[in-house]
């Protein structure tokens, strides 16, 4: 037995569509006209071949309702009109101009499903002031009732859609940006320290051979955890189906990593934590890791610092962490300048929980990074571990 997913009614789209709905408003036409004519009796011969090309054209009309919605939307309101003018049968072909006048404002054309739905009514009144007995006044207040009402779904039909187009860039757009800020925070700190550790080594090559050979052994651990961490975030990228990475995800817990990675471009970093350490939600946890990683970078690669100290202050609602260092202030460069973009980075991690970022360089000299990142659920407190 077939699966129920291959089984279940599936409506048709576009071009089918489309064609359904001419074929299904013909037939609808049809039958309503030859029951009129089979109760009231017909037209001549001539008359009759009219019509039945008329309603053949204006049902047939509705296959290119998209491709040309006023156009089609024109041509169905002057050839219906021109069919009750020609026929002594009031068939339902008043249908057709009705679907088309909803295409063209559910496309957004507001103005011109107004001048058709305004041309409809006119055209009526015109033939109830005319004499026509098959129309009345209530007639014509009734259909431009409906007309109004379909215009009226058309333009909220567009609305929709136009405001699920907008959400979808927006929501694009910011995930372009979270993959950016993510890559950069991932390739940049690493490829910061290689480049530092590098222009140590060769400045130390024929001076002090073992000191570049500790240079060059960190550039390869840098370079490998640059490549593993590359190709991780590129793996979620793809959402293949690969082992899941072995390493821990970014978190404070791997901040004595980062302490590490800097000794060899010359960094002394020292970590300070005061408060109760608790389980930080994983957006906190990854945001306060990637701030600590790229004070660190223009730490290395633009002040010219020798000390670092990291302060994290585990509060009751928030993490307040402070990265300063004693180098030349105005060379760590905030967003902006020389393109960097790092500063910005950190500051929109830190707004998009709720927090906020301050970068400048320190009255008694250096640079400090101070974050204030809300918890948003509340940890419960840890037993500090011994190190």
């Amino acid at each position: 037995m077939p699966p129920f997913e291959l089984t279940r009614f599936r409506l048709p789209r576009g071009a089918r569509a489309d064609a359904v709905l001419a074929g299904g408003v013909f037939v609808l036409v049809a039958l309503g006209a030859e029951g009129q004519r089979l109760r009231h009796g017909g037209d001549s011969m001539p008359s009759q071949i009219a019509s039945w090309l008329l309603i053949a054209a204006v049902c047939g009309a509705l296959l290119f309702r998209r491709r040309y919605p006023v156009a089609v939307g024109w041509f169905t309101v002057l050839a219906t009109g021109a069919y009750y003018l020609l026929s002594d049968i009031d068939g339902p072909l008043i249908v057709v101009p009705i679907v088309a006048l909803y295409a063209v404002a559910a496309q957004g054309r507001l103005q011109a499903a107004i001048a058709m739905a305004a041309a409809m009514v006119i055209g009526m009144g015109a033939g109830t002031l005319a004499g026509n007995s098959d129309v009345n006044g209530t007639a014509v207040f009734m259909l431009t009732g409906w007309l109004v009402a379909v215009v009226a779904l058309g333009s909220v039909r567009y609305g929709r859609v136009a405001y699920a187009e907008e959400e979808a860039r927006l929501r694009a757009t910011e995930e372009r940006l979270r993959i950016a800020r993510e890559l950069h925070d991932v390739i940049g700190h690493n490829i910061s320290m290689i480049n530092v550790q590098a222009s140590a080594a060769l400045h130390r090559l024929k001076k002090d051979p073992a000191q570049a050979e500790e240079a060059l052994g960190a550039i390869k651990a840098g370079s490998r955890d640059a490549l593993r961490e590359l190709r991780a975030t590129l793996g979620v990228l793809r959402r293949v189906d690969e082992e899941a990475p072995t390493a821990p995800a970014p978190g404070l817990a791997r901040a004595d990593e980062l302490v590490a990675s800097a000794k060899p471009a010359g960094l002394a970093v020292r970590i300070e934590r005061t408060g109760a350490e608790r389980p930080l939600p994983a957006p906190v946890d990854l945001a306060a890791y990637r701030i600590v990683q790229e004070s660190l970078t223009n730490a290395a690669k633009h002040s010219g610092a020798g000390r670092v100290t990291i302060r994290l202050v585990y509060g009751d609602r928030e993490l307040t962490l402070t990265v300063e260092d004693d180098g030349r202030g105005s060379a760590a460069r905030p967003a902006g300048a020389g393109g960097g973009s790092g500063i910005a980075g950190m500051t929109e991690r830190a707004r998009a929980l709720g927090g906020e970022l301050t970068a400048g360089p320190r009255p008694e000299g250096g640079f400090a990074v101070r974050a204030r990142l809300p918890y948003g659920i509340t940890g419960e407190p840890m037993e500090r571990s011994d190190r």
